[in-house]
């Protein structure tokens, strides 16, 4: 089963999604849709209660519920009540809240959207900059990270010309990138910043993701010139455009007197203060 996992907003609320590409339908965080509509300072107390009375009403809802993992504010996946749009316009129908036209509406959206994405791919990075806007992030930082994905998306499309497997062996070479240019490798970049699930490059400045970009553009470029055959010759590669990127980060550090690399995550440059767990 193919799945992206999506934060959505609802009125600058998030409420966590999952795309499934084979039934090609979203599934939705119930305990974030009860804490939308009812503003519950315990929303998941408030389902098991619902869930309760449900189930002694006979309704299919509780049974038809599905779980799958997400990722909670301290960074952990934890399995999770989700339901799609159709169940949740029924259960919707349970929950006495102002809010519930509204959520409808919004439902309704999101699913209309995915479907015009998939049609038109250019429409989903205009949602992108938009829920990024959302979410904070200043005009320059989003630029620049939407052009990280395009780049991304150029490099792994090289790699996959060169036979390299997705998953294991896209994360090696990935490793190998980051630490040539960085002097860490993803994992040790992530515990730098203090992060465990989030994306790493949601969580990099500015300087950060202009550095990365060189790093895995380089190595496509390279890549292209040299035309590597084996993983191994791929790895050599990796670690060629990396370096691109390192003497570049070694230059701008001996002028700024300053590290590029540093503990500033998404929280600190957007100012953003801790919350408890969901």
């Amino acid at each position: 089963m193919t799945k992206l996992n999506a934060i959505q907003l609802f009125e600058n609320k998030k409420v966590r999604t999952v795309w499934d590409a084979e039934q090609e339908k979203w599934f939705i965080s119930i305990i974030d849709v009860i804490e939308v509509l009812t503003e519950s300072p315990n929303a998941r107390k408030y389902w098991s209660v619902l869930k309760l009375r449900l189930k002694k009403e006979g309704s299919e809802l509780t049974t038809n519920c599905s779980q799958l993992k997400m990722q909670s504010s301290d960074g952990k996946f934890y399995k999770t009540d989700v339901a799609d749009t159709e169940q949740l316009f029924r259960l919707i129908q349970s929950v006495p809240s102002p809010k519930a036209e509204p959520f409808k509406l919004w439902l309704a959206q999101i699913a209309a959207e995915r479907l015009d994405e998939m049609q038109d791919p250019e429409l989903t990075i205009d949602r992108a900059l938009e829920q990024y806007l959302q979410l904070g992030y200043s005009e320059n930082w989003i630029n620049q990270r939407l052009k990280s994905i395009e780049i991304r998306k150029e490099l792994t499309d090289e790699w996959k010309n060169r036979g390299v497997k997705e998953g294991q062996q896209f994360a090696i070479l990935t490793d190998i990138i980051s630490k040539a240019w960085s002097d860490k490798t993803t994992k040790e970049y992530k515990i730098l910043k203090g992060l465990k699930k989030e994306n790493l490059r949601d969580n990099m400045t500015n300087t950060e993701l202009i550095l990365n970009m060189l790093a895995e553009a380089s190595a496509k470029d390279i890549s292209q010139a040299v035309n590597p055959e084996t993983f191994d010759e791929n790895k050599i590669v990796a670690a060629q455009g990396g370096n691109v990127a390192k003497v570049a980060r070694k230059e701008l550090e001996a002028k700024t007197g300053k590290k590029v690399v540093t503990e500033s995550n998404a929280k600190s440059i957007l100012g953003i203060k801790d919350k408890k767990n969901k």
